[in-house]
């Protein structure tokens, strides 16, 4: 059995941050911002732009690529963010109707910013159990960026937080684009170091709470965390990254493309450099920011535009998610 994908669809919204409206707002030099933290603008929600809405329109966009009806979707999996219209509610559900794929199910997953790799690993582990299920939709929005506060440096590397949406649709023996093997890190010792501190049963949200701009993303442990994270991150990005590719039957020599979510400048060189990889093998994301788990899917759509991408290229996703999660998953692309 076979995975391939069929097709991707992305939304952006149309309103922009630039880096001078984060110098603005953060009383950091723009060439900073610019230059190191490698933001040049951000797409960011309009009132229209709801997280699981700006999923349906990426979903929408390809399915028409596709040229599929909906009827033929077998499963939708809603893999974007859990900041949505509504708390507690299945957004997958909300997709399948809004979409007119009739005959699915459909259900959520979340591993904040490593959720669509998980998501094609559980797809493709799906197609291979049930002998019912031919196609999937995997779709979702991002707009964690409502939860930055720009005064407070303790999150200033999730100033590129953005919004937007982003889909794929794939098929069991579909011969082009062929999803390959996965693989995912996930270390319990960074579980509590990025959170929104109040909202939750440990802390109701309390009108104090947002008067005093505590419904907002945090670090619990600035310090620790960095000390922590810088022991293990970039390597364990190399990790995923290679070991993705082995278990697809391939070395990090035969890599072609690298789609990577949006990181610091530095950061992104260096992976390209320990894998022998040129600027053009991937894309920086410095006029999209880090738009979650819809930055693997922008830059592969991205390459495909830029005819970056030829057919037999050894492709590899690549993310990495607060909690903290690692993952990779490689595609031989045509």
């Amino acid at each position: 059995m076979t995975v391939g994908i069929v097709s991707t669809g992305i939304y952006l919204p149309q309103q922009k941050m630039t880096s001078q409206d984060i110098a603005a707002l953060s009383n950091i030099p723009e060439d900073i911002i610019r230059q190191k933290m490698g933001i040049h603008e951000k797409p960011i929600p309009d009132k229209s732009d709801h997280t699981v809405q700006m999923g349906i329109w990426a979903a929408q966009e390809a399915i028409q690529k596709a040229n599929i009806d909906p009827k033929d979707i077998d499963v939708v999996i809603y893999m974007g963010e859990e900041h949505k219209e509504y708390p507690l509610w299945t957004a997958s559900i909300k997709m399948q109707e809004e979409l007119g794929a009739v005959n699915a199910w459909a259900f959520d997953v979340q591993l904040r910013c490593g959720t669509t790799i998980m998501a094609l690993k559980v797809a493709k582990s799906l197609m291979a159990s049930d002998d019912t299920i031919q196609t999937i939709l995997l779709a979702g929005g991002y707009r964690n960026v409502d939860f930055i506060d720009y005064s407070n440096p303790r999150t200033r590397f999730m100033y590129n937080l953005g919004a937007g949406g982003g889909a794929m649709l794939l098929q069991k023996n579909y011969e082009k684009n062929l999803l390959l093997e996965a693989d995912i890190i996930t270390d319990g010792s960074f579980s509590e170091d990025v959170v929104v501190p109040v909202g939750g049963t440990k802390n109701p949200l309390t009108p104090s709470h947002l008067t005093e701009n505590l419904y907002k993303l945090d670090v619990l442990d600035p310090i620790g965390m960095k000390e922590r994270l810088e022991q293990k991150s970039l390597s364990n990005f190399l990790k995923v990254i290679r070991s993705s590719l082995a278990k697809s039957g391939y070395s990090e020599e035969q890599l072609n493309y690298l789609a990577m979510l949006h990181m610091k400048r530095s950061a992104h060189d260096y992976i390209l450099a320990e894998l022998g990889l040129q600027q053009e093998q991937s894309i920086y994301l410095q006029d999209y920011g880090h738009i979650g788990q819809i930055d693997q899917i922008l830059s592969l759509q991205l390459a495909q535009e830029q005819h970056q991408l030829q057919a037999g290229d050894i492709v590899t996703l690549v993310s990495a998610g607060i909690g903290y999660v690692w993952g990779a998953i490689t595609i031989r692309w045509g």
